[in-house]
């Protein structure tokens, strides 16, 4: 049975426990809903919870444990000489689920029958060439080890998802007949209903908070493993970046200083662009704007935050590259050698960032309560000077706040900067140069030919780590900001 049909099937239940809990609270009164302690909506709402949640909570549990009951039971299968030179057991349990999702697309496909594709004994020839006539092997360099490995972890998955839908169904069929049983005009069931819906909403919020945590430690424990193999002194003050792929990356120079400079000089010419006109725009719309250029102005400028970035690349690579080399390239100035520079990027970047700056700023504009303008008219201020001297002063936490989240877009950017600004890591002031920001790298370093447990691979959670203490630290003064000036002004 699919995911999707077992979901379904236990929201009919549900369905039916809520249909059936009603009407016995109304067989219970007697009919006289005067009797009943709660609504009979309450005691259909109490059936129903409690024939989905623990089925749910079940569904969830086991799609998160069974991956590693499989991975750890096949891996054991594999023997020592399948993983080769270079290779790692990750990359052979890689290529097993590659192969098991091919057996199972060609059985679907009817391209083989499941026994055929489940029989240990079937050729190992005849099995290959039947899936590559389907189109399903991913790599040539597919052996007998991986194959049968492949076929045991289709049958464990298989077999895993079979029992899922079994003990599933039943916790949703036991929910809903003790959610029924227990329905009676005494039963206080809108206090059952309301605590549960209090225990859903703090797991959402517990579930937010989890993912945080663990994005934390994927980060820290890859981060740790990194710095055992390459001394964290070299890449935090190496002013050299550059991988060796080749081996285990023990000739490798991964300095980050290059890497960060560059980040933070195509932010900074990203924010130079965006928050002025992010800001006067903001200004504009909120006080001087009519309202028919505002209702026009407005849904224009917030276009530029729903085109894709990889738009915005290709914009950066195939306009402004070029019209940037025309005035300052051998033509022009002599400063600049192509078209993929800091300035290149951080032109389009800006672009790109006007919306989160004018739009929040607008927002926080608006908010500003109109006797704090009309106490400032009052006194004989003119509008231009009631903007620079009330409404910006009460609503630069909101600003602030506004260009936090425009840095932290730039800072994670990473398709304008490999397509506008280059691939090089290197330490200059010439914003006309080619360079490279921490995310590009990370793409480069994780899509690599690296083994996953060399430097070269492990580099990019480190990268990641010390991308996110930078945005925590931005963020720690943005609040220290917001919080001076919003006592002040509050």
């Amino acid at each position: 049975m699919s995911l999707f049909w077992l979901v379904v099937i236990v929201l009919a239940i549900a369905l039916v426990g809520y249909i059936a809990g009603r009407a016995r609270a109304l067989a219970s009164a007697g009919g006289d809903m005067r009797d009943l302690h709660s609504l009979p909506v309450y005691y259909g709402a109490n059936v129903a919870m409690k024939a989905a949640v623990p089925a749910f909570l079940i569904l969830v549990l086991w799609l998160l444990v069974q991956p590693f009951v499989v991975h750890s039971n096949i891996s054991g299968m594999i023997p020592e000489s399948a993983v080769g030179d270079g290779s790692s057991l990750g990359l052979v349990m890689a290529e097993v689920r590659r192969t098991a999702e091919g057996l199972e697309n060609a059985v679907a496909s009817g391209q083989m029958t499941d026994d055929f594709a489940r029989n240990a004994r079937t050729d190992f020839n005849d099995i290959t060439t039947r899936l590559k006539d389907a189109g399903q092997i991913v790599t040539s360099q597919i052996t007998q080890p991986i194959m049968r490995a492949a076929q045991a972890y289709r049958i464990m998955v298989s077999n895993g998802n079979f029992y899922m839908s079994i003990v599933v169904l039943l916790a949703a069929i036991a929910g809903a007949l003790w959610g029924v049983r227990e329905t009676s005009a005494e039963f206080r069931a809108r206090n059952t209903v309301e605590r549960g819906i209090q225990v859903i909403l703090f797991s959402a919020a517990l579930i937010a908070v989890l993912t945080t945590l663990g994005i934390v430690l994927s980060l820290v424990f890859n981060t740790v493993e990194f710095f055992r193999l390459y001394p964290a002194m070299d890449f935090f003050f190496g002013l050299t970046w550059s991988p060796s792929f080749s081996g285990r990356g023990g000739s490798s120079e991964l300095g980050i200083l290059p890497l960060l400079w560059g980040t933070f000089y195509i932010s900074f010419v990203a924010l130079a662009v965006a928050v002025p006109v992010g800001l006067f725009a903001a200004v504009y719309l909120s006080e001087y704007a009519s309202p028919r250029v505002r209702a026009v102005a407005k849904p224009m400028l917030e276009i530029l935050a729903g085109i894709p970035t990889i738009v915005y690349g290709l914009f950066a690579l195939l306009t402004v590259g070029p019209m940037l080399l025309s005035v300052f390239g051998d033509n022009g100035l002599g400063i600049m050698k192509a078209g993929t520079a800091v300035m290149t990027a951080g032109l389009v970047m800006g672009i790109m960032l006007i919306p989160f700056v004018s739009s929040l700023s607008d927002d926080i504009i608006n908010a500003v309560p109109q006797a704090m303008r009309d106490g400032s008219y009052g006194l004989g201020a003119t509008k231009s000077e009631t903007v620079k001297q009330v409404i910006l002063p009460a609503a630069l936490p909101g600003i602030v706040g506004a260009i936090l989240l425009a840095a932290s877009r730039a800072i994670g950017e990473t398709m304008i900067v490999v397509l506008g600004a280059g691939a090089a890591a290197r330490l200059s002031l010439n914003p006309f140069e080619a360079m490279t920001t921490v995310t590009a790298k990370i793409v480069s370093q994780l899509t690599g030919d690296a083994d996953f447990a060399s430097p070269v691979a492990l580099v990019a959670f480190a990268l990641g780590m010390t991308l996110f203490v930078v945005t925590l630290g931005l963020n720690i003064v943005a609040l220290y900001i917001v919080r001076k000036y919003r006592e002040q002004y509050d």
